[in-house]
């Protein structure tokens, strides 16, 4: 699904990713996990289409398809989704008109008509029935006077609705308490099927305890020091970065 072979990425000629090499197939999950500044942010946005950053050497595949030059809509046609470490606020665009306008731009790609009124509001409810989301939501405005749960609530909802084939996860557990943590690794495990995979990018293991990854790598000065299994995690939680 998605390759990377020695991704070099600098930002205003600091390097900051040094030689990144990651393969996912379909249906894994999986967990990086780094101290701050490691540049597990940085390769989030690179992998989305962020233009911050300036690809100096290597490369990224998604299934087989070069994106160093693809913008960061057309990735998320292709099937690559980001949920936001800090999701921005859109006061007076709703969540329903959001979601049709992304999820019609979608089809518009894929040359299919736009989805009728009725059908998507049918698959609007069905996604927050599967988070356990009041209806209401949908007439809120996106992220306006949302905390920070909600946030994060909200971003695995799109991710729902879009069907992404590769979700990558920027510190989605940051900030949310232990009841909300709990619905947004529900939503991500219900979602979850042996044909889409999951990037998620965490400083913690709490969330790890709920999204049981096949594969943890750590990255360190812009580099994956180490790679293993979900172990691995509990390991670094006991042992802290220094032990690894």
């Amino acid at each position: 699904m998605l390759e990377i072979k020695n991704l070099h990425c600098s930002i205003e000629d600091n390097e900051i990713l040094k030689g990144i090499n990651l393969s996912i197939m379909p249906g894994e999950k999986h967990a990086i996990m780094g101290p701050n500044g490691s540049g597990k942010s940085t390769l989030s946005s690179v992998i989305s289409g962020s233009d911050k950053y300036e690809i100096t050497e290597g490369s990224i595949t998604f299934f087989g398809k070069k994106l160093e030059d693809v913008s960061p809509e057309e990735r998320s046609y292709l099937g690559i989704f980001m949920s936001f470490q800090y999701p921005i606020e859109i006061p007076g665009v709703t969540v329903s008109n959001f979601l049709k306008t992304a999820i019609n731009e979608h089809r518009k790609f894929k040359k299919l008509e736009p989805l009728k009124g009725s059908e998507m509001l049918k698959q609007m409810k069905g996604a927050l029935s599967l988070l356990d989301m009041n209806p209401s939501f949908l007439s809120r405005s996106i992220n306006d006077g949302f905390s920070g749960g909600e946030k994060k609530k909200s971003e695995i909802f799109q991710m729902a609705m879009l069907k992404p084939r590769l979700s990558i996860l920027d510190e989605t557990d940051s900030g949310l308490d232990i009841d909300a943590l709990k619905i947004v690794a529900n939503g991500v495990n219900k979602l979850y099927s042996k044909t889409n995979s999951f990037l998620i990018i965490t400083h913690y293991q709490r969330l790890l305890n709920h999204i049981k990854p096949d594969f943890v790598h750590i990255l360190s000065d812009g580099k994956i020091v180490r790679s293993g299994g979900a172990n691995l995690a509990i390991e670094l939680e006991e042992k802290g970065y220094d032990g690894i």
